[in-house]
């Protein structure tokens, strides 16, 4: 008996839940957006987006600045697993999973990451990314109101082997004159005031949880740590696609 569709298959094969997948591959995004994007009604956006969410691609979380809204997120690492799966059902060797780019493949990349204090999140993304490549891409960060680093981002990153040093908190005012490979928005206040830099028109967003502002203190740190590393091991990926500027 030939055995069903994969779960992959299954839940993407829709023409608009491939084209919400498409669009959530670049960046974090309220339904209202995707709506806009799409040309397509509320109602139906949201009814596959719900599709996409049983079947565990895409991840919702509620928006910082505006609480009316809410942001939809691609899982990349279930994604990934899926599609793994995906090829190996049809032959085992089609069961292929990306390694991550030698750190020349990237070098000389430049990732700007920005979020509202420049105390945690976007100090954890800098300092990941400059770890996970040995400084080969060039990482920065700063925020649209700084506030000094948090002791409990400092530990958690140091609990990975990864030294903050002499980094400190700056503004995004600094970097405006600047150009990047990719400016990255990490909380959904900074994204709605977010400049527009050199040479790159849309930011792209990750909707991250400030973990300042979660009462399970410490642990809130280690999540949103792993989670920014999760998404750094994909952007490697991005990076190393990018075309050389001429």
């Amino acid at each position: 008996m030939t055995a069903p569709p994969p779960a992959f298959v299954i839940a993407a094969g829709h023409p608009l839940r491939w084209l919400l997948l498409s669009e959530l591959a670049h960046g974090d995004r309220p339904v209202r957006e995707l709506t806009e994007l799409l040309g397509r009604p509320q109602n139906l956006v949201s009814y596959h987006l719900g599709k996409l969410r049983a079947a565990g691609l895409v991840t919702v979380r509620r928006s910082s600045a505006d609480g009316r809204d809410t942001y939809y997120a691609l899982d990349l690492a279930r994604c990934s697993a899926l599609l793994a799966e995906t090829g190996g059902a049809l032959h085992p060797g089609l069961r292929l999973i990306a390694p991550s780019p030698a750190a020349e493949a990237v070098a000389g990349r430049r990732v700007l990451f920005l979020c509202t204090g420049n105390s945690s999140r976007s100090q954890i993304a800098e300092a990941l990314l400059r770890h996970r490549t040995g400084g080969a891409v060039e990482a920065f960060s700063a925020g649209s109101h700084p506030k000094p680093i948090h002791p409990y981002a400092v530990a958690a990153l140091a609990d990975r082997g990864v030294e903050l040093g002499a980094a400190r908190s700056k503004h995004l005012s600094e970097y405006t004159a600047e150009r990047f490979d990719r400016v990255i928005t990490l909380c959904d206040r900074v994204r709605e005031v977010c400049p527009e830099f050199p040479g790159h028109s849309r930011p792209v967003h990750w909707s991250v949880p400030d973990p300042a502002r979660d009462p399970a203190g410490r642990p809130a740190f280690d999540r949103v740590t792993t989670e920014l590393d999760e998404r750094i091991t994909f952007l490697l990926h991005t990076l190393e696609a990018l075309e050389e500027a001429p």
